[in-house]
């Protein structure tokens, strides 16, 4: 192989194609980061398409079926974007072994899609020499035609394509044109099986300045007319890359969020809330059994309905990180933030996990396989739990609301409550670069590694594709409202009936277990009931919402004026032991499915269990800490 050799949306079940399928058939797309891959992806696919991990590792794919003008479907599979076949990453790993058919459970393609920017066909070309030696049917797309024109470049695709020996497509998957060129070519490639031979003379194998010197000379023989910088680009870069500007434009973007999320996520919230209330009493309206109604009323709906509420303000947040991320700013971001990352023994290609954290610890610990630096690569995954995830922001949300008002700090640009989030955000960073200073200053030393990245060019995000991504980041978190949160509430609510016998929820099995930690947690300023969420929530953080709804839920069965959860929860804790609750979830790394993908990412139990110990002492003391400070200022 030459050396020179591309998540998400889960709406339906779709089973990867067997090896010994001859109806259906499998299609790879594959192109550099950047691309336009997944935009492809969506347009041919639709809602019909999943996300798996490739058998045996953690790196992502997503597998979809494109229905073709014959009316035959066939599978699509979206690969990691690489500028290489050459497996040195994990990412390039997967994709050569697809390519080549020696992926587990998958067989190989039947053809390629080779998407490859059309604005920067000189670099991107450079992928076309390995793919093509592969010998399979494969169309060459150039993409982002509109922007070409735009700009005032141009490609000869019938000079481009006698120079590949391949079809060639210009196309705009962004606004849907020239597709048909591509639903052709898949419903002539898929309906013969392919004969495996080269298709053109290539450069020699592990040759990387051959290869580039073939892409130039090809460019040129097509008469490939570069387009002119965009002038927007360089002018936004101007500000954006600024040693000083830059960050200062990234910290107002932040801080805009996080008061977003408060300023429109509340009132949606507002909505949502009375919509879940109403149907539990619905619900319950049609049960007559006392038992079972206390079951689904007070235990499932008050425990997984309390969750759900959240949900705007998590969708807002997912929801501005896809504009930042579609739009091409995080590249710039993570540039700027080279300069620091630097200071703790981080490079930049730690950023885009850590970022990616934001939303989820685990598609960010998949993430880091792009890292070539192995202890580079450990001291982010381990570090990667600090960074504030969706499954906290139920919490912070919650006790913020319950103990700070909601008033302007600085006018109608920023409040209190959103200064309160925007602090523990800040407070998961700086505990993050912390402990990254202190791996890499001892167990993980290693010299720092270059630094290259590719700066896409601005665009406007798509509507289908941030559609798309909020469908995804919905039926993750309904996923898991619909299972580990329901089991967790049925759970709870068992042991707070049992043994039949008790008088109170403090007699109950789950008071008997909260009382028997109240001793360990009480510095902390938490009670008992606080405790059993604690527990609750090693499973999955937002559990302890749950927990809380469920025990409350019991505990004013029947009242029709029992308090609200957060009324309830201002009333068991001091604000001490609120600011403590908030530090400890900010630091302790309560999500068993985080711990089992470090766990398959290190290759064993010494990095996770090293991770949680620390994670989970650090949150204690500065709890602890937190409890006390404002106890002596109270």
């Amino acid at each position: 192989m030459s050396d020179c050799h591309g998540c998400s949306v889960a709406t339906a079940t779709l089973p990867p194609p067997p090896i010994t399928a001859t109806k259906q058939r499998l299609v790879a797309i594959i192109g550099p980061p950047n691309s336009g891959k997944s935009t492809l992806f969506n347009r041919l696919t639709g809602l019909r398409q999943k996300v798996a991990n490739f058998p045996g590792v953690t790196v992502e794919h997503r597998m979809g079926r494109a229905k073709l003008d014959s009316g035959r479907e066939v599978f699509v599979v979206d690969l990691p974007g690489v500028y290489s076949l050459n497996p040195r990453t994990e990412d390039e790993r997967v994709t050569h072994d697809v390519l080549l058919g020696e992926m587990k459970g998958l067989p190989q393609p039947e053809a390629i899609l080779l998407i490859l920017d059309s604005t920067n066909l000189s670099r991107h070309l450079v992928l076309a020499a390995p793919v093509l030696s592969l010998g399979l049917p494969t169309l060459v797309i150039l993409n982002m035609a509109d922007d070409l024109a735009r700009r005032g470049g141009g490609a000869n695709v019938q000079e481009l394509s006698e120079q590949l020996g391949a079809p060639v497509a210009l196309v705009s998957a962004a606004k849907g044109e020239g597709l048909e060129k591509v639903f052709q070519f898949l419903d002539g490639a898929t309906a013969i099986a392919h004969r495996k031979a080269p298709l053109m003379e290539l450069p020699v194998i592990q040759d990387i300045p051959k290869c580039r010197a073939w892409a130039a000379k090809v460019g040129h023989q097509s008469k490939y007319r570069a387009p002119a910088p965009p002038v927007w680009t360089r002018r936004l870069d101007a500000l954006f890359l600024h040693p000083v500007g830059g960050p200062a434009v990234f910290v107002l973007l932040v801080i805009a969020v996080f008061q977003t999320i408060f300023s429109a996520g509340k009132p949606l919230q507002d909505l949502l809330q009375p919509a879940i209330d109403a149907s539990g009493k619905w619900v319950g309206s049609w049960i007559g059994n006392q038992s079972l109604h206390s079951l689904v009323v007070d235990g499932i709906w008050s425990g997984v309905g309390n969750v759900i509420g959240f949900l705007p303000q998590i969708l807002l947040l997912s929801l501005f990180i896809g504009i930042l991320e579609d739009s091409g700013y995080l590249a710039r971001a993570a540039l700027i933030s080279d300069r620091t990352m630097a200071r703790f023994g981080l490079q930049g290609k730690s950023f885009i996990p850590l970022l990616s954290a934001y939303a989820c610890a685990v598609p960010a610990i998949m993430a880091t396989r792009t890292i070539e630096n192995k202890r580079d690569r450990i001291a982010t995954i381990l570090i990667a739990p600090f960074m504030t995830c969706s499954a906290r922001l139920p919490v912070y949300t919650l006790v913020i609301a319950a103990f700070i008002p909601r008033r302007p700090l600085l006018g109608s640009f920023l409040g209190m409550q959103a200064a309160a989030m925007l602090g523990l955000y800040v407070l998961g960073f700086l505990a993050a670069l912390a402990t990254a200073r202190l791996l890499k200053s001892t167990i993980l030393r290693s010299s720092r590694s270059s630094f290259m990245l590719e700066m896409p060019p601005y665009r406007w995000p798509t509507v289908t594709s941030l559609g798309l991504r909020l469908l995804d980041r919905s039926k993750v978190f309904l996923g898991r409202a619909g299972t580990v949160i329901l089991a967790v509430a049925i759970v709870i609510w068992g042991l707070t009936f049992l043994p039949p016998s008790h008088g109170d929820i403090g007699g109950s099995y789950a008071g008997r277990i909260g009382h028997a930690i109240e001793p360990a947690i009480h510095p902390l300023g938490f009670n008992w009931k606080i405790g059993i969420g604690l527990i609750t929530s090693l499973a999955a953080r937002e559990t302890i919402v749950s927990t809380l709804g469920t025990i409350y839920g019991v505990e004013g069965e029947g009242g029709e004026h029992s308090p609200t959860l957060q009324q309830a929860l201002h009333q068991d804790l001091s604000p001490g032991g609120a600011f403590a609750l908030l530090v400890f979830f900010a630091f302790a790394m309560q999500c068993m499915s985080t711990v089992a993908v470090v766990r398959r990412e290190t290759g064993g139990w010494k990095w996770p269990a090293a991770q949680f110990a620390y994670m989970t002492g650090l949150a204690y003391m500065c709890a602890f800490l937190a409890n006390r400070l404002l106890a002596s200022w109270g």
